[in-house]
């Protein structure tokens, strides 16, 4: 089947309305706006990370919290619609944005299905001489047909009015990255807002895991084990088989994972890191490290408190 025509990958960002291909996942979809991301990226030697006192010298930098941001790289991310036709395709879970909604002290958690976050470096660009190249409920609500512009499509009003009254949800600004024993793990954070419980404040965020076999060698991840800090002084360990409900092959043919969870605090900040416990084809097991990220409230709710 064909979707369109292929175009030369840019340098610079991507326009409102640019449909493409997503390079990891193969979806296609259509950018809505960028997002500049604070990118965290380290990479652990598989030797040294095996020794006792290197495990202990990281559990302690992960206790103290991610690194300052001045230390992160600046790169592109975009906020994205998923064509419906795509979604039972990817081999992740069904890609949504969740937020907390109502009044603060009966609030539930909505979500956006189809809307994805993607850097600059997965975007795979193409052109369609189609008006509604793309399946989904928000297309047309947020882009109009353009065939005089490039690429095609440019962003109705509705768009910059709900990218502008969501954005606290909506925003993206801290990618944090690990790789050890080839594994790639990706965390993205997300705040979502705050709900009273019991005349206590609960905190919210998503955050997304992305988890990449690097190698040819097959593995499968068999258990979690996270670290969860509050600025409160509260520590919380929490483990449990697998993620989602899954335990995920990684191998050649399927070498990504990816999946959205939710976490509370009773403070307005934290930070939260753990690791994966994987299998190999030949029942040994190593243990793959998720960076420590920052569990951070925005200004507004701070300043509710």
């Amino acid at each position: 089947m064909e979707v369109g025509v292929f175009e030369a990958p840019k340098i610079e960002n991507y326009e409102t309305g640019q449909l493409f291909l997503h390079k990891l996942f193969g979806y296609r979809g259509v950018i809505l706006f960028p997002w500049t991301a604070n990118v965290f990226d380290k990479n652990e030697d598989a030797a040294i990370e095996g020794s006792y006192e290197m495990k202990i010298a990281n559990e302690e930098l992960d206790r103290s919290g991610p690194p300052e941001r001045t230390k992160a790289k600046k790169m592109t991310y975009y906020q994205v619609l998923i064509d419906n036709r795509d979604i039972p395709h990817i081999r992740t879970q069904p890609e949504s944005v969740t937020f907390l909604g109502g009044p603060q002290s009966n609030r539930s958690v909505y979500s956006i299905h189809g809307l994805d976050y993607v850097s600059h470096n997965d975007v795979l660009p193409y052109s369609s001489s189609e008006k509604n190249p793309i399946v989904h409920d928000l297309f047309e609500k947020f882009l109009m047909y353009d065939p005089d512009t490039k690429p095609g499509f440019v962003a109705r009003e509705s768009l910059k009015a709900w990218q502008e009254s969501n954005h606290p949800w909506l925003e993206l600004s801290d990618v944090c990255v690990k790789t050890t024993n080839n594994i790639r793990v990706t965390v993205i954070p997300f705040y979502i807002g705050v709900k009273e419980d019991q005349r206590k404040k609960l905190y919210w965020w998503r955050y997304s895991i992305r988890i990449e076999n690097l190698s040819n060698e097959p593995v499968t991840l068999r258990e979690r084990h996270w670290r969860i800090f509050s600025q409160a002084g509260t520590f919380e360990t929490v483990r449990g088989k697998g993620v989602v409900g899954q335990e995920p092959d990684l191998n050649s043919e399927t070498p990504v994972f990816q999946y959205s969870s939710h976490v509370n605090l009773q403070a307005p900040s934290g930070h939260m890191w753990g690791t994966f416990k994987m299998e190999k084809e030949d029942g040994s097991f190593f243990e793959v490290r998720i960076p420590s990220f920052y569990l951070e409230c925005k200004e507004e709710d701070k300043s509710s408190q």
